[in-house]
């Protein structure tokens, strides 16, 4: 793997969109992400204004309804769930291994030292309220660091979290192209020694939430409550 400079995404397109429709708590981390990646490329996405939140033609705003709400609607904004990655055991998953459960996604990497570990602590937390309906949820971890998170790295990183979530990795092929899907940004940066493993990865952040059909339908902060996407996810559920 190239160790040099990875740009996977367009966070300038993304970023220009989220101050466009004031999505508060999203913008700040995602911009910086797009700082980060000075010339990444840019990636045009058409946009419906009567699915906006809050439109009169919009999915229901309940989600974002409160000022401090960094949950909001993205129906219509954000394409399905697809893709083809590597779990533990070099077993191969597909969107079809979660048919008729609702995902919490997010991408990161296992050494991250403090939005990862933080999100999956929350994360975890929301399966705990959820109770008995937790079998009806699955959290995916999705690595942008390849070279060092192998499938079982991942999955013990999750496993020490939650029992609800897999981990996966695989070609840089396969992550870029999940990761321009849902318009995401990452960058790997230079060894800073003799070791090629001792590099720092910066990547954008959020939660993408998918119903059972695998539809996105929500895109929440990685600093939401976890009371709020607790019931975020039990709207879905119900």
């Amino acid at each position: 793997m190239n160790l040099n400079t990875k740009t996977l995404l367009c966070p300038s397109a993304l970023a220009g969109w989220l101050r466009r429709f004031a999505l508060p708590g999203l913008t700040a981390g995602l911009v910086i992400a797009a700082a980060a990646v000075p010339n990444a490329p840019t990636y045009a996405q058409a946009i419906d204004p009567n699915t906006l939140p809050g439109s009169a033609q919009g999915e229901t705003a309940r989600h974002a309804a409160g000022a401090d709400s960094t949950i909001h609607p993205i129906r219509g904004f954000l394409p399905d769930l697809n893709f083809e990655l590597v779990a533990a055991g070099d077993r191969t998953v597909t969107e079809k291994d979660f048919d008729g459960k609702i995902v919490l996604m997010f991408f990161g990497y296992a050494s991250c030292p403090d939005i990862c570990p933080t999100t999956m602590a929350q994360l975890s937390q929301v399966m705990v309220n959820l109770g008995v309906e937790a079998e009806q949820v699955r959290i995916v971890f999705v690595s942008v660091d390849p070279h060092r998170d192998t499938p079982e790295i991942l999955q013990a990183y999750v496993d020490a979290f939650s029992t609800h979530a897999i981990g996966l990795t695989g070609t840089e092929r396969q992550i870029s192209r999940l990761a321009r899907r849902y318009r995401v940004a990452y960058q790997i940066e230079k060894p800073r020694s003799d070791d090629i493993n001792d590099y720092e990865v910066a990547h954008s952040r959020g939660i993408y939430i998918f119903d059972q059909r695998g539809k996105a339908r929500m895109l929440a902060s990685d600093g939401e409550s976890v009371e709020k996407l607790t019931a975020a996810v039990r709207d879905l559920l119900s």
